[in-house]
């Protein structure tokens, strides 16, 4: 008779050797016994997958991180960095977990009464249980709110929770974030790379899937709108925000328009997202911006990234807002002195989820006693504000102060003690991380997620995200220097594997099939527009300066020894802003090295990659891992003047834009996103043809500037093919102006243009073709009908002029349309 073998439970050595004092609270140590398994089963994936790979499991995670293209920014600094991702998920029962949703609906029902009554009825403030100067002190207070409600639905839609863990395993709140839910996209990354390198194992570990809330996330928005399809957009402040990385991936898993404020505009209080194909209407916006940056016309007017008139729209309640503005007036730390009192009287209960004890300074007696108990307390603004004597506005322990930044402080608490709060020092429980295949505790904070549903109710994510110390301490919620993440998985301690299949690990409602990628915002066209202009550009002035690099190291060169060829080119580049008139007169392999590195010239290479790096960042909810790691490679290393280094350099810069050229071809699908991006790059190229041939006009009869001419167009193959003799004038010119077979020639270009804007929407019903199609036509006529020998340096001129103003009529009309002060005329798209 056959006996299934039981599971090996038996804790790996990593985990067996795990350096953790009971007393002190740890989440491993203290697992109840039916949840010590899953820490122990995780434990030896991880290390069996170490040994598998022969790779240290951190690496596999990084892999996959830089797949997901997950990244962000600590605060001061410009550039990204790749986000730090333990292995070692945070494990937490489903019987411990449940206590904690249950205190985490309960508080949310709390915030929303409070909120509630802030903005209207103000009895909390007339009875006597919250102080007047507690609210209109924050810099959250919007004044502008009060008696303006939403029209139906909440206040709140989603929040996030930070928690954490003391040392006899309660859970307890740190502060709520009602403002941003920050973190919530990397949750749902954190999940997605853990699954990806560890395969099965979370589901062997019965570990609950997150897929669902963001389902009911969606829901919730939609529930409040006013059509049965609504377009729920995500507004960004833009790509310099800290958490814009986690907003696009946010926005392209749920399938939102990301949109700014500069997409937007409100016409008969009504708000519409600018596309290509005119305004089309927007129901509910998840706004990760401040409310004070939502209308500069209502809130602060040196707003530049928020939506004209917005306000109007709010109070008509033809838009919903998640959240509504001014709900963060909640998250002031002064606030949560308050709390257990607010439970009594508005929910008449007690808090399943207690807050960190704090005192707020702005009462007499509360005061006093901060001051007095200052080595006891950690003292933070009471309002988020930077304060005299904690510097950078962060919280500072009362214990680490030396006598005169005590001094300070103190004097500082007496000047204005309504902006300061004493909080007790939390001390945190540790966990399990996997550092250099060794598991060592750390302390760790935990970032929980609640939102409403599509029945209005609260759910909670099972799961979040923790944020692993460096050092132990954690005076701030955001990620620092050293800290790292870990995925939060919830583990069901009984077998019912059926139950847990059935939970969707995507999206769980099927969408309708359909073909299309949706609306294409105006600016985003733009950008997508400038992208490939820029990438065009880059390419070519590369192909220019290997070029002028090859005729001074190879006896082969297209441009051989004649230096009238190379002069018309460098004269080229001075013209296209790669390089500067000094710069052009140095010898030529300076000058090559000034045009490859010299950000300072616009029209560089350096520059211009910057460029497609600062405009694909735009673009990030559209672009593929794949593509974000060659985007994102620095420029290759130039050691000095020699030609040979810059040579090989300028070759690989080719070589990458050609695989990103690669990449974009057969990732985006055909629609109007692919049609602008082409478009660039033809106009582009259609442009620096038409630049290159009237540059090298007075030398177009010799071999040397033919030879130019084909190279910078990647033709040589192609006429050597055709004509089994030497570049010649005439077959050359019909190659590169006339010949529609050609992908290099003006022809092609401007035959691309007309399909690709034909094919774009109009906005009328009269179906007679738009300004940028007639004159995309008017540039193609002449060179479809016009013999090679009709063709001279005045009718280039003309192509290049009517090309240039070709690009001002695309922007006219699908960049910068809509304003507030048309009206839309009759027939007009307003979907």
């Amino acid at each position: 008779m056959l006996v299934a073998a039981k599971p090996d439970l038996r804790p790996p050595k990593g985990l067996a050797a795990y350096p953790v004092d009971v007393g002190a609270g740890d989440l491993y140590r203290d697992a109840a016994p039916d949840v010590a398994p899953a820490w122990q089963q995780a434990a030896r994936g991880l290390l069996a997958l170490r040994e598998e790979a022969g790779v240290a499991v951190q690496e596999l995670v990084g892999r996959q991180i830089l797949d997901l293209g997950m990244s962000f920014r600590l605060t001061g600094e410009d550039e990204e960095r790749d986000w730090p991702l333990s292995p070692m998920p945070l494990i937490v029962g489903a019987q411990e977990w449940a206590q904690v949703e249950r205190g985490l609906v309960q508080r949310a029902r709390l915030l929303e009464a409070v909120v509630d009554d802030i903005y209207g009825e103000g009895s909390l403030v007339a009875d006597g249980h919250l102080p007047a100067a507690l609210i209109a002190g924050s810099r959250y207070f919007a004044r502008s709110m009060v008696g303006v409600a939403p029209r139906s639905g909440p206040h709140i839609h989603v929040y996030a929770v930070d928690l954490a863990r003391g040392p006899r395993g309660q859970w307890r709140v740190l502060g709520d974030r009602l403002r941003l839910a920050n973190g919530i996209g990397y949750a749902l990354e954190n999940r997605l790379a853990l699954s990806r390198v560890t395969g099965g194992l979370l589901t062997e570990m019965r570990a609950r899937r997150v897929a669902q809330f963001f389902s009911d996330l969606r829901g919730g928005i939609a529930r409040e709108c006013q059509r049965e399809n609504p377009r729920i957009a995500l507004l960004t402040p833009g790509r310099f925000n800290q958490s814009y990385p986690e907003q696009a991936h946010l926005a392209r898993y749920l399938g939102f328009p990301l949109v700014e404020g500069r997409d937007l505009t409100v016409s008969d209080d009504r708000l519409y997202v600018r596309t290509i194909a005119g305004p089309k209407r927007v129901d509910a916006l998840w706004r990760w911006i401040d409310t004070n940056a939502l209308d500069p016309l209502r809130f602060d007017a040196r707003s530049a990234i928020g939506v004209p008139d917005l306000f109007e729209a709010l109070e008509r309640g033809s838009v919903t807002l998640a959240n509504w503005p001014g709900v963060e007036v909640l998250e002031a730390p002064a606030f949560a002195a308050f709390m257990p009192r607010l439970f009594s009287v508005l929910l008449g209960e007690e808090p399943i989820l207690p807050n960190v004890a704090t005192w707020w300074c702005g009462q007499p007696r509360e005061a006093q006693d901060v001051a007095a108990r200052l080595d006891e307390l950690m003292i933070t603004p009471a309002f988020g504000a930077r304060v005299d004597g904690l510097p950078e506005g962060r919280p500072l322990a009362g214990r680490g102060l030396d006598k005169d930044q005590r001094a300070h402080l103190l004097a500082a608490m007496a000047r204005r003690p309504v902006d300061y709060c004493g909080q007790e020092i939390v001390t945190l429980s540790t966990t399990p991380a996997l550092i250099d295949d060794v598991f060592v505790p750390r302390a760790f904070t935990v970032r929980a997620f609640v939102a409403r549903n599509a029945a209005g109710e609260w759910t909670v994510m099972p799961g979040g995200f923790a944020r692993l110390s460096s050092s132990g301490e954690m005076v701030t919620t955001m990620m620092g220097e050293g800290d790292i993440s870990a995925d939060v998985c919830v583990v069901d301690t009984k077998a019912d594997l059926a139950s847990l299949a059935a939970t969707p690990s995507v999206l769980s409602a099927a969408p309708a099939v359909r073909r299309g990628g949706g609306i294409l915002a105006s600016q985003a066209a733009d950008n997508l527009f400038w992208f490939g202009r820029y990438m065009e550009r880059a390419e070519t002035t590369v192909r220019v300066i290997r070029a002028v690099l090859g005729s001074s190291i190879e006896v082969d060169a297209a441009a051989g020894h004649n230096p009238e060829v190379i002069a018309r080119l460098v004269d080229l580049m001075v013209s296209w802003g790669a390089l500067s008139r000094e710069e052009a007169v140095e010898p030529i392999a300076q000058a090559c090295r000034a045009a490859l590195s010299d950000t300072a010239m616009n029209g560089s290479v350096g520059a211009l990659f910057a460029a497609i790096r600062a405009t694909a960042l735009t673009l990030r909810d559209r672009f593929t891992t794949d593509f974000w790691r060659i985007a994102s490679r620095p420029l290759p290393a130039m050691d000095g003047h020699r030609p040979g280094v810059l040579l090989r350099a300028a070759r690989e810069l080719i070589e990458r834009l050609s695989a990103l050229s690669g990449l974009l071809a057969e990732n985006f699908t055909l629609g109007p996103s692919r049609h602008f991006l082409d478009m660039g790059r033809r106009l582009e190229r259609a442009v620096a043809l038409c630049q290159t041939l009237r540059a090298l006009a007075a030398q177009i009869d010799t071999a040397e500037a033919l030879g130019v001419l084909l190279d910078l167009s990647d033709s040589q193959i192609t006429y050597r093919a055709r004509y089994l003799a030497a570049p010649s004038t005439a077959p050359v010119l019909d190659l590169l102006l006339l010949d529609p077979a050609n992908p290099r020639s003006l022809a092609f270009q401007a035959e691309a243009l007309v399909s690709h804007i034909a094919a774009l929407p109009a906005l009328g019903e009269d179906n007679l073709p738009e300004a940028p199609l007639l004159e995309a036509r008017a540039i193609l006529a002449p060179l479809s009908s016009q013999p090679v020998a009709a063709w001279d340096l005045a009718r280039l001129a003309d192509v290049e002029q009517r090309l240039l103003a070709l690009s001002d009529t695309i922007s006219t009309r699908y960049f910068l349309q809509f304003e507030k002060a048309d009206s839309p005329a009759k027939g007009s798209l307003l979907a």
